[in-house]
C-alpha cells in the first residue's frame, strides 16, 4: 500500500501556511527565520514527493532536496549571525525595533 502524492502535498501545504504565518506574525527575529525554515522544509517535501511519483528513475528530486538543505543551512546561519551581531548592537531581536537604515 503506497500513500498517495495529494497527501505529500496537502502536508506541504499545511507546513508552508504555518511556516508562512510564523513570518508575517512573529516580531522576533529568531520566529522570522524559524518560519522561513517551515517553508523551506515545505518545499523539499514537495521535491521529493514530485520525483517519488513521477520519475523515480532520476535522480534530479533528491538532487534539488540536497541543494535545498544547502540553502536553508546557509540561510540559518547567516540569518543567525546577523540576527546576533544586531543583538549585540541594538539589544534587541524585535523587528520593528530595528533601524539601520536611519542615520
Amino acid at each position: 500500500m503506497t500513500i498517495p502524492l495529494s497527501w505529500y502535498l496537502i502536508v506541504a501545504a499545511a507546513l508552508f501556511c504555518i511556516g508562512l504565518y510564523g513570518v508575517l506574525s512573529r516580531r522576533n527575529a529568531i520566529g522570522i527565520l524559524m518560519g522561513i525554515e517551515l517553508m523551506l522544509n515545505a518545499v523539499n517535501i514537495n521535491l521529493v514527493a514530485f520525483w517519488r511519483y513521477i520519475t523515480p528513475a532520476a535522480s534530479t528530486g533528491q538532487v534539488f532536496a540536497i541543494f535545498a538543505f544547502t540553502v536553508a543551512a546557509a540561510e540559518a546561519a547567516v540569518g543567525l549571525a546577523l540576527t546576533i551581531a544586531i543583538y549585540r548592537s541594538h539589544d534587541t531581536v524585535v523587528v520593528e525595533d530595528i533601524n539601520l537604515m536611519k542615520w
